[in-house]
C-alpha cells in the first residue's frame, strides 16, 4: 500500500546495526560512490539524499558525492543508474517518479520492473490538502463538503503529471466520486502562490511545503493522509476522520541500484543506510521536514522490493484513471 506512514524510529538499534557493519565495510573500496538525484538541488529529495549520504559514506568508508540529474521526469537519472555498473559504486535515491515513468512515458531505456535492486526504505510523508483562504466554510468538515459540492468545478493545483500531488488528487475524486480538474505547475512554490492569490482553489502538497502556510493561517490545512494526526498540524483531520479513509497516500523515498548487484553489496548500503536512520539528529531533521524513516522491520531489502512491487501496480491503476495518455519523456 502506499499509505504506510512509518510511525516508529531506528533510535536504539545500536547492536542489530553493528552486526551488519562488517558487511558494509566490506564493501568498501577506493572508489567513489555516486548518489544520484533525478531533481534539482535544494529540493526534498535533494535535501533527504544529502542528509543521508553523509552518514552513510562514514560507515562505508566512502565518498558518497550527490549527483543531480534532471530531466525526462526523472527518467534521465534512472536510466543513469539502470546502465550502471552493478558493482553498488552508482546509487539512486526516487519516489512515486521512478513508480509512474513506466505509466507516462513511451520512451524508456530501462525496465522499471527488472532494471534495480531495491536497497532500502528512507522516509515515509504523509501528503495535506490545502486550500485558499477564500473557500467557504468553519473548518475541514465544512471544506469538504464544499469541494464534494462543487464536484469538478473544484480545480486542483498539481506539480507534474504522475507527481504526488497529482496522484492524490486523482484519487479523491475517485473516492468521491468525480473526476477532479487539475491545472499543472512547475513545481509547488507556483501553485502555492497562486492558492495564496485566491487563483486556484486546492493542492495536495508534501507536509514539508505546506507547514508554513497552514501554521501562519494564510492557507486552510483541510487534510492529511497519515494515519493519525501530525503534532504540527493538531487542527488538521486525516482523510479517515473526514470519512474518506481510502485516500490513503504518502510519498517515499527508496535506494536502489543496478540490477545484478551482488547481495552482500546491497546488504553493506543497507547496513549503512540503516545506521543512518539510526541517528538520533538525523530523524530529528527528518520530523522537522514533516516525515520519519521507516519502522525497523520495513527497512530490509527484501520489504522494499515488495512495497515497490505494490505500489507500482497501484500507481499505475491512478495514472489509467486519470486518463493520462502516455507519451516521450523530454
Amino acid at each position: 500500500m502506499i499509505s504506510r506512514f512509518g510511525t516508529s524510529a531506528l533510535i536504539g538499534l545500536g547492536l542489530s546495526i553493528a552486526a551488519l557493519l562488517p558487511q558494509a565495510h566490506a564493501q568498501s573500496t577506493a572508489k567513489t560512490v555516486a548518489l544520484v538525484v533525478p531533481f534539482a538541488a535544494g529540493g526534498g529529495t535533494d535535501t533527504v539524499a544529502r542528509l543521508i549520504g553523509e552518514r552513510m559514506s562514514k560507515t562505508l568508508g566512502q565518498t558518497i558525492i550527490v549527483e543531480n540529474v534532471v530531466g525526462g521526469g526523472s527518467t534521465l537519472a534512472n536510466d543513469r543508474v539502470a546502465r550502471s555498473a552493478p558493482d553498488g559504486t552508482t546509487i539512486l535515491i526516487n519516489h512515486v517518479a521512478l513508480l509512474a515513468a513506466p505509466s507516462l512515458f513511451t520512451n524508456l531505456r530501462y525496465d522499471t520492473k527488472t532494471a534495480f535492486e531495491a536497497v532500502g526504505l528512507v522516509n515515509n510523508a504523509p501528503m495535506v490538502l490545502i486550500g485558499r483562504k477564500s473557500i467557504p466554510g468553519e473548518g475541514p468538515k465544512d471544506h469538504v463538503a464544499w469541494i464534494k459540492a462543487q464536484r469538478d468545478k473544484a480545480n486542483f493545483a498539481h506539480g507534474g503529471l504522475g507527481t504526488n500531488s497529482h496522484l492524490c488528487a486523482v484519487m479523491m475524486g475517485n473516492v468521491l466520486g468525480f473526476k477532479p480538474t487539475v491545472v499543472a505547475y512547475r513545481g509547488s512554490a507556483p501553485a502555492i502562490a497562486d492558492l495564496l492569490a485566491g487563483q486556484i482553489d486546492l493542492l495536495w502538497d508534501q507536509v514539508t511545503n505546506a507547514l508554513p502556510q497552514i501554521q501562519a493561517g494564510t492557507l486552510h490545512g483541510i487534510a492529511i493522509t497519515s494515519p493519525a494526526r501530525l503534532e504540527q498540524l493538531k487542527d488538521v483531520p486525516t482523510t479517515a476522520e473526514l470519512g474518506m479513509p481510502e485516500v490513503s497516500y504518502s510519498m517515499w523515498h527508496g535506494l536502489y541500484v543496478a540490477k545484478g548487484t551482488p547481495k552482500e553489496t546491497v546488504n553493506a548500503l543497507n547496513a549503512a543506510l540503516r545506521a543512518a536512520l539510526s541517528e538520533p539528529e538525523l530523524v530529528d531533521k527528518l520530523k522537522q521536514l514533516g516525515t520519519l524513516p521507516f519502522p525497523n522491520n520495513e527497512l530490509t531489502p527484501e520489504a522494499h522490493a515488495r512495497l515497490f512491487a505494490d505500489d507500482l501496480l497501484r500507481v499505475a491503476k491512478l495514472v489509467e484513471s486519470s486518463g493520462i495518455k502516455a507519451s516521450e519523456a523530454k
